[in-house]
């Protein structure tokens, strides 16, 4: 009985009511298969990929704002076949100035432009995800609108100049807007170059966050394992950053690193420094080492810690001290250690102790490094599944006969899993300043440079034998097997089946096509898109794009090329790798999405028809009920 009526109320009503509720109901589960369908039917986004950008933000921005050469391809996607290059071209540099530009040997005017120009804003809406409200100028949203369903619009769009030149400004804008539907960075944004802060800036603003997944990479590992309390790695971090003289970004983060500097200058004079340190300045090069040493001595102190991690061919200090007091120091090339007790080598002296100290009470409350690291602890995933592609930053670690490599008990998607997991707690407990479990600090020591860590895939870090060791072949880091095993059917298929998917998509380590080398696979299932962004490699760069209609890889333009560009008037050039077509055009419904979105909208359709069989097919009813 229905609260507040008689029995008498109840039965003379009830029907109604009930026939009421059913058909909204209906209404209901019917709006939701709608918008199911709609979903599934619509193109797929366009995606880029980017991996490994290291601090160069002027850059990244500079090739964002052109959107990675995607403009052009965009174009030729929308337009028939019968377009020319030349006639392509031109439609982008309109787009790109958003105003009309005349060209004698283009026979196009602005009526013809304006056609054009809704075509290609035709082809990207198919996507949709765009709420035409937020994207349409008002004063021109009904004309648009009116235009790109091929209704009639005023004469004065075509006959007045000076609105069809407001018009075409209106569309080249919008069509800039919604030139890119995904960005999917795959790690290594810190360290190497000086603006890493300004990379996370872009990437979170209102502009782009909605649109950006993240995966972590080693670099990204470092400073989020700083932040989370480990000593090691908060001298690490800091040694990474002196080494290339960034000071700049010391002082924008507001750290004081003054006590440092005093310590290391005074320490180690620059003429007593003779190993293999990169900083140009002396001040840099004295913190370096000063930050080195004791990076040394803490992370011994984890490996001995964590046996369990296997790394004990990285305790390099007792060999030291063995070798400075037997005065067989002639595999050295610097032998100034005056911090180093060589009774005790991983003793930190009161001096570094206060130095340290001081560094991790930086890092815990240093709230202009908490709000970049918040972007990566909130946003950031191990490795991320979007359009049938496994996305992550170096490997799933395996062994030489293409197996999963087990570490902790754990491997592929379950060790990547559970990597996540520990990240998640240490980020809840970072940015909510609680207390961190030692395991986890430890790990991301591990997760940084160990040899089955998912984010590193080399057999050690040689930093402390590239510092200090003559013999080259001492410096050699040996890859492990993840792209030995991508060249077998066998581990390919392992891994699609392990993640549920058809491509694997990854950075970490740069290829450099000026020797040949190819981003994808033959077969196009394995794709590296490391082409060395930052200016410490090739300083060059990949990128990736995936359109309903094309999957093809950009070898993007250095700095120089693209001043030299600018100088000439022309567009900075850019190498295509196409990696894969599609006779039709790619819909969500041919997505591991796909899937998932169809099982609901037959658990939909399954409520719809019982509903329908319990009420004699009453969806028959009036939306309303009658009185």
């Amino acid at each position: 009985m229905r609260p507040g009526l008689s029995p008498d109320q109840t039965n003379k009503t009830s029907p109604i009511i009930d026939r009421q509720v059913m058909v909204g109901e209906i209404d209901r589960l019917a709006h939701q298969l709608l918008k199911l369908e709609n979903r599934l039917n619509s193109n797929i986004p366009t995606t880029l990929w980017i991996s490994d950008l290291h601090g160069e933000g002027d850059r990244f921005k500079s090739i964002l704002r052109g959107r990675f050469g995607m403009l052009y391809q965009t174009c030729r996607e929308a337009l028939p076949n019968t377009f020319s290059p030349d006639k392509i071209q031109y439609l982008v540099r309109i787009i790109r100035k958003q105003q009309y530009l005349r060209d004698e040997e283009i026979a196009m005017d602005m009526q013809d432009v304006i056609f054009c120009l809704v075509q290609i804003l035709q082809y990207k809406l198919t996507n949709i995800g765009y709420q035409v409200s937020e994207i349409f100028p008002p004063e021109f949203s009904d004309t648009i609108s009116r235009l790109l369903s091929g209704l009639p619009v005023p004469n004065p769009i075509f006959e007045e100049e000076i609105i069809s030149l407001r018009l075409i400004a209106h569309l080249a804008h919008i069509i800039r807007q919604v030139l890119l539907d995904r960005i999917q960075v795959l790690g290594d944004i810190f360290d190497r170059g000086p603006q890493p802060d300004k990379i996370i800036r872009i990437l979170s603003s209102s502009a782009y966050r909605d649109m950006v997944d993240y995966v972590y990479g080693n670099h990204d590992i470092l400073w989020m394992g700083a932040a989370s309390g480990n000593r090691s790695l908060i001298a690490e971090t800091m040694r990474i950053t002196c080494r290339y003289d960034h000071f700049a970004l010391i002082e924008r983060l507001r750290f004081d690193t003054t006590h440092l500097a005093e310590f290391a200058e005074r320490t180690y004079p620059v003429d007593t420094i003779t190993g293999n340190f990169k900083a140009k300045t002396s001040k840099g090069r004295a913190m370096e080492k000063a930050l080195a040493i004791i990076q040394f001595k803490l992370e011994e102190q984890t490996i001995r810690d964590y046996p369990e991690y296997d790394m004990k061919a990285r305790l390099w200090l007792d060999r030291l001290a063995l070798m400075l007091k037997s005065g067989n120091t002639e595999g050295l090339n610097d032998t100034s250690f005056p911090t180093i007790d060589l009774e005790d080598p991983g003793r930190l002296l009161p001096e570094e102790q206060e130095i340290i100290d001081d560094l991790a009470r930086q890092f815990a409350t240093n709230r202009r490094l908490k709000r970049l690291l918040k972007f990566f602890f909130t946003k950031g995933q191990t490795y991320l599944i979007h359009n049938n592609f496994l996305n992550i930053h170096a490997l799933v670690p395996s062994t030489a006969d293409g197996d999963f490599e087990e570490f902790l008990g754990r491997k592929g998607k379950q060790l990547l899993d559970f990597v996540q997991e520990t990240i998640r707690r240490v980020g809840a407990n970072y940015l909510q300043d609680k207390p961190q479990r030692p395991q986890d600090q430890a790990l991301f020591f591990y997760l940084w440079c160990g040899p089955r860590s998912p984010f590193f895939g080399k057999h050690a870090m040689k930093t402390f034998e590239r510092y200090f060791l003559s013999d080259k072949q001492t410096h050699k880091e040996r890859s492990l097997y993840w792209k030995d095993n991508l060249q077998s059917e066998a581990f390919k298929e392992k891994m699609q089946q392990e993640f549920g998917i058809q491509r694997v998509i990854y950075g970490h380590t740069p290829i450099d096509y000026r020797k040949g080398a190819q981003m994808a696979s033959t077969d196009g299932v394995a794709i590296n898109i490391d082409g060395g962004f930052a200016e410490a490699y090739y300083n060059r760069g990949h990128s990736l794009v995936h359109t309903p209609h094309q999957l093809y890889g950009i070898i993007l333009p250095t700095p120089t090329e693209i001043i030299e560009a600018e100088r000439r008037l022309e567009s900075a050039p850019l190498d295509i790798e196409l990696i894969d077509e599609f006779r039709q055009p790619m819909k969500i419904k041919d997505t591991i999405e796909g899937r998932a979105l169809k099982k609901q909208r037959d658990e939909i359709m399954a409520q719809i028809r019982k509903l329908a069989q319990q009420n004699g097919h009453a969806a028959a009813f009036p939306p309303y009920a009658q009185n």
